[in-house]
């Protein structure tokens, strides 16, 4: 099993814009094969900076659905919103 945490530091007037539409795509990322679960969180200090929490079944997995068409629609408009670089990290549990 691996764990993607994933930070994103949005526009301030773009925040919204990528809560909305994650709602929107949530259910469709977390039907996609290998993921066993899929959350959202955001900063308490700083509501622009937001984490997507993802487990799956194994790297593989993840990978595939890097290079799938549903990743090619979501990344490009989630992209464009940022403030700062996103950072991401694949975890396993030692």
């Amino acid at each position: 099993m691996i764990l993607r945490l994933v930070k994103m530091t949005f526009k301030p007037e773009e925040t919204a814009n990528f809560l909305d539409y994650f709602e929107t795509i949530k259910d469709d990322i977390a039907r996609t094969p290998g993921v066993i679960n899929l959350k959202i969180y955001q900063d308490s200090d700083n509501p622009n900076v937001v984490f997507t929490h993802s487990t799956w079944l194994s790297a593989s997995y993840l990978n595939v659905y890097r290079r799938s068409e549903l990743f090619g629609e979501v990344w490009p408009k989630t992209k464009v919103l940022f403030d700062d670089k996103p950072m991401a990290w694949s975890l396993t549990l030692k």
